[in-house]
């Protein structure tokens, strides 16, 4: 991957979860929503096994998912690490927002 597709795939993860969390606070009123909900999507994003697979077969579903995150890219991790940020920046936006007597739905 070459470093200007990887500043753009970073920044989209940051605004694309920055939103999404961002609408989710709006609405749920739950300022860190999204930043317990990403490890679950990022889960959903490495894994590559059936999401019943992990109640039918726990131990080699969690080992299979380990070295699949083992197995990622730097590439991939900085990618999903921007995510986070995106995801941890919109409860930070919003709390300041709410203090500031912004009240959102």
């Amino acid at each position: 991957m070459s470093i200007p597709q990887l500043l753009v795939s970073m920044l989209l993860f940051i605004v694309l979860f920055f939103g999404i969390g961002f609408l989710l606070n709006m609405i749920l009123r739950m300022t860190w929503i999204m930043a317990i909900i990403y490890p679950i999507v990022v889960i959903l994003i490495v894994d590559k096994v059936r999401f019943i697979e992990y109640f039918n077969q726990t131990s080699a579903t969690f080992k299979t998912l380990l070295s699949n995150f083992v197995s990622l890219g730097t590439a991939d991790v900085l990618i999903l690490v921007s995510g986070l940020f995106g995801a941890v920046l919109s409860g930070i936006v919003i709390k300041m927002l709410r203090a500031r007597g912004y009240q959102m739905f």
